[in-house]
């Protein structure tokens, strides 16, 4: 079992918010859901029965989504990175993150439509942005603030020095 893992603060849609998470990561699942009994309804707010944690994994890593209330919102304090191996996969994990509701940002940022922050970037982003090279990652770095969805062949054209 991992020491660490995030903790996410949701009003009243953990179950609906795990169920679209690991419906978007193809390697991912449910672990345990748990039920307000009189006690927790009568802290949390909620109703007896209804669905106050729900644990589950995407690609290895554990999650507890908990109905907490309408006291904390997500913000960009926090994010996600998704590390993509090809422009195809950027795609598909920029298109479903933002569907139903989700925003696109800039730099390879969006939030979804629960409003949790996420990067979905080249698996070699850090590589690019941190050449030994400066003026490599400086240009590099000005396309990155110049999208909004990450695009494979510019950055690569980038650090080559090549218009594209």
């Amino acid at each position: 079992m991992q020491k660490i893992s995030p903790f996410l603060w949701f009003n009243g849609n953990a179950e609906e918010a795990a169920k679209f998470y690991t419906s978007v990561f193809k390697k991912s699942k449910i672990h345990a859901i748990t039920r307000c009994t009189e006690s927790t309804a009568k802290n949390s707010g909620q109703s007896v029965g209804s669905v106050l944690t729900v644990e589950f994994e995407i690609e290895g890593q554990r999650y507890t989504a908990l109905n907490g209330g309408p006291n904390f919102k997500f913000n960009e304090a926090i994010s996600f990175v998704v590390r993509c191996k090809s422009q195809k996969e950027i795609d598909y994990y920029w298109k479903k993150l933002t569907s139903g509701g989700g925003k696109e940002v800039a730099c390879g940022w969006l939030k979804d439509k629960y409003g949790v922050s996420w990067q979905v970037v080249p698996d070699n982003i850090m590589k690019l942005i941190s050449s030994k090279h400066p003026k490599k990652a400086e240009r590099v770095m000005t396309a990155v603030m110049n999208m909004v969805k990450l695009d494979v062949k510019k950055l690569k054209a980038a650090y080559a020095g090549k218009r594209k």
